[in-house]
């Protein structure tokens, strides 16, 4: 018979690397007589060397110029993630092995302080993650971002978290020390207050109550927090906006944004396979309506409205999240992290 579905999975199939030549796949016959079912498949977790771990960008979207990425694919498993598609670069597919091969770079921390010792080196907030979580589950047990955030502290270089994982509250006792000295700000993403969509859609994420805790419990700490309401996917998450951004603020949220999903590359046929087999009276609509966001594409590769979108339907999700800012987060802004800390060389202050 044919394989099971695979519970925990946000993909359920492997799609296509366009940078291999060859590709291995079952004979669907085979599954027509054999009597076994595919085995649970075991997350990997692979070495990886860069040599470098800051990644700069040029994007006028993405708010930030430069990124820490400690983790090369994500455990959540979250069907929409738009950096599945950067896993095929290293030879993976866009799938499953998103998800269940993570490369974990080891050396990450050592590339960080070499960069901070550089002459060169000009202080920049730094992005945490700016393509997987670093907070996924990986990092419970190797650690790489606690001790980048170490270093962030040690030379007094401003940076900037976003997660789903209340995983990070293990750093309150570096976060506490960078929030009083300007350097550090947080951003709890909460993209459903409904547990079947979540876990339909981020299978190995922890639930929005523990969200809302964590956001509360750094806002507490005195670590200003805001909330990523994000992806939006119509007919799926879009009401909930309003009420996303009120228990936000809530829990203490200073501001809140969001982006509305796109489905570039092996995104469009894995989010096609998994709406019309989670949702499937309402999956051509939520498809239609993702198109009409995009100009009618799925995929938007646009600089100024792959993330926000266009046309009415896109225009409907701003002004109802513009009118949950100002209702629920009037006089509440975003920090500005300040570079002017920074210590060359970790050196101490005559006075500190």
């Amino acid at each position: 018979m044919k394989p099971t579905y695979n519970k925990g999975r946000g993909a359920q199939f492997n799609t296509a690397n366009p940078y291999l030549k060859n590709r291995l796949e079952p004979d669907e016959a085979e599954w027509a007589v054999d009597s076994f079912t595919e085995p649970a498949r075991k997350t990997q977790f692979l070495d990886d060397a860069p040599k470098q771990i800051i990644s700069r960008s040029k994007s006028p979207d993405v708010g930030f110029s430069a990124s820490v990425n400690p983790y090369q694919g994500c455990e959540h498993g979250c069907i929409y993630c738009y950096a599945r598609p950067t896993h095929e670069y290293w030879g993976f597919s866009a799938g499953l092995d998103f998800e269940s091969k993570i490369m974990v770079k080891k050396n990450a921390p050592e590339l960080l302080e070499k960069q901070f010792q550089t002459r060169s080196y000009r202080p920049v907030v730094l992005f945490f993650s700016g393509n997987t979580d670093c907070y996924q589950p990986a990092e419970r047990t190797y650690q790489l971002t606690r001790r980048m955030l170490q270093l962030c502290l040690h030379y007094r270089n401003p940076v900037s978290i976003i997660t789903k994982n209340a995983l990070i509250l293990r750093d309150l006792d570096i976060l506490k020390p960078l929030a009083d000295l300007n350097l550090v700000s947080v951003a709890i993403t909460i993209t459903t207050l409904n547990e079947e969509l979540r876990l339909l859609m981020e299978p190995r994420t922890v639930t929005f109550a523990q969200r809302l805790k964590t956001l509360a419990t750094l806002h507490q700490a005195g670590i200003p927090v805001g909330v990523m309401t994000a992806p939006i996917i119509p007919s799926l998450n879009d009401h909930e906006i309003p009420k996303l951004v009120e228990l936000a603020a809530e829990s203490g949220a200073l501001w809140s944004a969001y982006t509305i999903v796109r489905l570039n590359g092996a995104l469009a046929p894995l989010f096609t396979d998994w709406v019309n087999q989670a949702f499937p009276d309402r999956a051509e609509r939520i498809l239609r309506q993702i198109a009409d966001c995009h100009g009618g594409q799925l995929n938007d590769s646009r600089f100024s409205t792959r993330m926000v979108g266009e046309g009415n339907y896109a225009r409907h999700i701003a002004q109802l999240h513009q009118i949950a800012c100002q209702k629920f987060l009037k006089d509440r802004q975003h920090p500005t992290l300040t570079t002017r800390l920074f210590r060359p060389a970790g050196q101490i202050g005559l006075f500190e």
